[in-house]
């Protein structure tokens, strides 16, 4: 029986939709991951996981990052620095394991487990607070809300 890394809650939730459907996305990304090393689905699998984790991740930055540029964020630089940070860390993480000089393990699991944790509770809270302050729209449209609940169209872009 598999059990979850990171189970989602409302708290989690920094008050802009995007934002936190596609926390959701990186969650579910996570998890899935985890569930694939409990299960020993083997490391091909696991790579691709974490390859569509990082993509993502990659896609959910810049959303964020141009939330805050149209916001007039005044954290945005030390923000845009935390995530080109992460990125590093995983592009070096990925090429160690095409070296065979790594693999991906229940540790790595962690650090991103925490670190996604903590940029959510802390840095983006903090710029959804400036967000909506600020006068950004903080849900979709019914439009919008109808389109996404169909189907996951964004997936053919990111």
């Amino acid at each position: 029986m598999t059990t979850e890394l990171f189970h989602w809650t409302d708290e989690f939730g920094v008050g802009i939709q995007e934002i936190d459907e596609q926390h959701k996305e990186l969650v579910d990304l996570l998890n899935q991951l985890h569930t694939a090393i409990q299960e020993h689905h083997g490391s091909e699998t696991s790579r691709k996981i974490l390859d569509k984790l990082a993509d993502y991740t990659r896609t959910h930055f810049a959303v964020e990052e141009s939330l805050m540029r149209v916001s007039n964020y005044p954290d945005f630089e030390m923000h845009k620095q935390n995530h080109e940070d992460l990125i590093g860390q995983v592009q070096a993480l990925q090429e160690k394991l095409d070296n065979g000089q790594a693999a991906i393990t229940f540790e790595l699991l962690h650090f991103l487990k925490v670190w996604l944790m903590r940029h959510i509770n802390e840095a983006d809270k903090r710029f959804g607070v400036h967000f909506m302050a600020h006068g950004g729209e903080t849900q979709w449209s019914d439009h919008v809300e109808s389109a996404m609940k169909k189907r996951k169209w964004w997936w053919k872009f990111w």
